[in-house]
């Protein structure tokens, strides 16, 4: 290994003086690259409308067995859940073939799981006066229909109150093109945000420069409308018009451009 030596006639001074100099372009390179650039901030929300084109209507049909007095091993007649079972299917293809007939494709008609559920009810007052449990059996199916032509909603829910169905339990109105709707609140948060940076550099007279950063505060948010309605659909005999009105799609941004010159 090889030792550099400094001749015996350098003076001190001058060595530590000429490191100086090489470190002080490092240092002030340095000081610069940590030196904050002037910016302008924004943050800007945009709401967007969307009529929706498409919809989900939930509609329930169900039979009930004679209420039994209640005992510990049976909560109806095998015979009478048989009878009302048969009564279910035969009302639900009936149904089925109702939603077709009025411009339903098969294919957006889903009828869910049967469902089998006990209800207890008050039954006749014994001699000591107290009431004598009773049960009985319920069997529900549940349907959910697609709707494509919100034309044809009226026309749809007159066919299954005139069909028999025991509960229509809403409507869901939605977008097709989910992701169309969700870019068009994007751009118009972005414009938003644009607007206010021009409008504050032309106000305090300074100049923009380029975009520095840009990020989402709040990422565009879609939420299916949901009407409620009667719980039971038999009740109410006069003809009602469901407006599905606009659904609202909501975005935020944060923007930051350079400053590239003030007005002061």
């Amino acid at each position: 290994m090889t030792i550099a030596t400094l001749p015996r006639n350098t003076p001190l001074r001058k060595i530590l003086l000429g490191g100086l100099l090489v470190a002080s372009p490092l240092m002030m390179t340095t000081a610069m690259a940590e030196e904050p650039r002037p910016r302008l901030d924004v943050q800007a929300e945009a709401q967007q409308e969307a009529v929706p084109d498409r919809a989900t209507l939930n509609a329930r049909l169900w039979e009930r067995t004679p209420a039994i007095a209640q005992q510990d091993n049976q909560s109806s007649d095998p015979e009478a859940l048989r009878d009302a079972r048969e009564s279910l299917e035969q009302r639900a293809a009936k149904l089925i073939q109702t939603m077709e007939d009025a411009g339903v494709a098969s294919d957006d008609i889903n009828a869910g799981s049967l469902n089998v559920q006990p209800e207890y009810v008050p039954g006749p007052r014994l001699g000591n006066g107290e009431g004598q449990p009773m049960v009985r059996t319920r069997l529900e199916r549940p349907f959910h229909v697609e709707i494509d032509d919100l034309e044809q909603l009226t026309r749809l829910l007159d066919a299954l109150t005139e069909a028999g169905v025991e509960a229509l339990d809403g409507i869901t109105y939605d977008l097709t093109d989910r992701d169309a709707a969700t870019d068009q609140a994007l751009v118009a948060a972005l414009e938003k945000a644009r607007h206010k940076a021009t409008l504050m550099a032309r106000t305090l007279g300074i100049t923009l420069g380029d975009v520095i950063s840009v990020s989402e505060t709040l990422p565009p948010k879609f939420q299916p409308r949901m009407m409620a309605m009667s719980a039971d659909a038999r009740e109410s005999g006069a003809q009602t018009e469901y407006r599905p009105g606009t659904l609202s799609i909501e975005a935020g941004v944060s923007v930051s451009w350079a400053i590239e010159a003030s007005g002061e």
